[in-house]
């Protein structure tokens, strides 16, 4: 008999060996408001369907948390492509990315045209039927030749290509009725879960929607994401012009020895990038009322001092006078920092900076008066003046970078007309392959581990356990403002992963497996292990990506 220490209620159970997650949860009394979608055995997410033969700890999870929504979104993407291909027989599926509270996905079907609203209407209500039938979804353990051979008989080239440059011996992959599909981790046990979502056109393509993570009952409201879409839009062209869709492509170019001419590529892009921001700035502010501020932000560690940096050696290219400082130098002191409701420091939030301090000397500056501006001292906590003095001419142009920099209060009283708003972001636009999107934020939880590690700010799991902190801060303070800006700026990497898995593996394993950060870990480092790893040797000194690694 198994003993099986449940986390929901602190209590203990006994199951014969072999017993599935899904037939212990009935034995554990606690509230159960949505269905519970997986769970935490050993602290790694497993799902309803996985076996346990030794005594474990187990925490069931419902779409509240990041696991289950996982679980549930990446079940809901195997439906969406089994109704399509079903309905549409040799269609490509492709899932490109998060985005607008859900998936867009783009078909195109053997003659090369897309779908119309009719057809995707029909596909919606081919996925409702099969919620109704409740049909299992089956998971099979195969060796990767034998996965390969199958999915041979699909055409499913991009799952081929991954399977063969990503090492493994064994794989697990899932069939829903008799089509297969491979996703990296689990799914829910039936169609019958997926109850709420939506189907519609959107861009060229359809917008799958999932459930709002704090009221999964509900959908997530529509936000639209027009300038970030663009991004993608623009970075995918790119991706294609490479022949480049997935990471699959990637790993093949790698192995053929061409990571070197990938990495000057996509600094090639970025860099590119940057001028025409430059071009753009140094033109507005040639005009009859000029530019005169430029503000920066983004969420954490997507590259924003970097960025400033770089910006500013173009805008003097252009002949202009960049002068700049960070929000962060005007942080409160730390004892009048906020806090959350637990007394620990609410770091991101808003009134973290003194707003009402930093738009004085803004508009001192503009004013063409000379200003001393703080330095914050993160050890101390305390607002220091160490003779840093800054002053604008008529050629100047002043970039504020930092978290809120966009928020509208934070230069409330500076004339719309002076200002030019750039959100750097990272839109991730690489697949593992086609219907498994790369998690929108961990590009940034990955740097942010490593960069954290080698700079001996925080353990790989302080950085994991504070990142829920992070994500709730960036929705409620950074994100409301990305689509205010004048440009978005698409910081992510192509061969970034491929880069940091280098660095993060050895960090990650530095986590304990007796703590619930282990999970997080695990993950990414399952995740990490279908990317061809890349030295950064040849990442040039001014390499955004150097700022997270060196």
């Amino acid at each position: 008999m198994l003993k099986i220490f449940c986390k929901n209620t602190g209590t203990y159970a006994e199951f014969q060996e072999g017993t599935t997650i899904a037939e212990m949860l009935p034995a554990f009394d606690f509230d159960k408001p949505y269905d519970i979608l997986s769970a935490r055995v050993n602290n790694v997410s497993e799902g309803l369907k996985f076996r346990v033969f030794n005594n474990r700890e187990v925490e069931f999870l419902d779409y509240r948390s990041y696991n289950g929504r996982s679980v549930y979104c990446r079940s809901l993407c195997f439906l969406l492509c089994k109704a399509t291909t079903d309905l549409f027989p040799a269609s490509k599926v492709v899932l490109r990315r998060p985005i607008c509270k859900g998936y867009f996905c783009q078909v195109t079907k053997p003659d090369g045209s897309s779908l119309n609203d009719e057809e995707i209407a029909a596909i919606a209500e081919k996925m409702q039927k099969m919620v109704e039938e409740d049909i299992p979804f089956r998971r099979h353990e195969v060796q990767v030749d034998e996965a390969i051979r199958i999915f041979e008989k699909y055409g499913y080239e991009d799952k081929i290509k991954l399977l063969r440059t990503c090492g493994d011996i064994y794989i697990t992959y899932y069939t829903l009725k008799d089509t297969p599909d491979y996703f990296y981790d689990a799914v829910v046990p039936s169609t019958g879960y997926l109850k709420v979502w939506d189907l519609s056109p959107f861009k060229g393509g359809m917008l799958l929607r999932v459930p709002n993570r704090h009221a999964p009952m509900e959908l997530a409201p529509f936000k639209e994401q027009s300038k970030t879409f663009g991004v993608l839009s623009e970075t995918l062209r790119w991706n294609n012009i490479m022949g480049l869709s997935n990471v699959g492509d990637v790993n093949c170019a790698c192995q053929s020895g061409k990571a070197s001419e990938l990495i000057q590529v996509a600094e090639a892009l970025q860099e590119r990038k940057i001028v025409q921001i430059a071009d753009e700035i140094n033109l507005r502010h040639s005009q009859e009322h000029p530019v005169k501020v430029v503000l920066i932000t983004g969420p954490t560690s997507s590259g924003k001092s970097t960025f400033c940096k770089r910006l500013s050696i173009q805008l003097m290219a252009c002949g202009l006078h960049p002068v700049s400082f960070s929000t962060d130098d005007y942080f409160v002191n730390r004892a009048d920092t906020p806090k959350f409701p637990d007394g620990s420091y609410d770091f991101d939030n808003f009134d973290t900076v003194d707003h009402d301090y930093l738009q004085r000397d803004v508009l001192a500056l503009l004013a063409g008066k000379e200003v001393e501006v703080p330095e914050y001292n993160f050890v101390t906590g305390l607002r220091e003046f160490k003779g840093k003095k800054l002053q604008m001419d008529d050629n100047s142009i002043l970039l504020v970078e930092g978290l809120h920099a966009l928020n509208p209060k934070l230069t409330d009283q500076v004339e719309e007309n002076l200002k030019f708003r750039i959100f750097i972001n990272t839109v991730t636009s690489i697949s593992l392959d086609d219907h498994n999107c790369i998690p929108t934020s961990d590009n940034r939880l990955l740097r942010r581990i490593v960069r954290d590690y080698n700079k001996g700010a925080y353990s790989a799991r302080e950085s994991i356990s504070n990142w829920p902190n992070v994500r709730r801060a960036e929705t409620k303070w950074i994100y409301p403002f990305q689509e205010d800006a004048d440009v978005i700026f698409n910081s992510a990497y192509l061969l970034e992963f491929a880069v940091l898995r280098v660095h993060a593996e050895r960090i990650l394993a530095t986590v304990p497996k007796n703590c619930q950060e282990y999970g997080e870990a695990h993950r990414l480092n399952n995740f990490l292990h279908y990317f061809t790893p890349v030295s950064d040797k040849e990442l040039p000194a001014t390499s955004l990506i150097r700022s997270f690694i060196d």
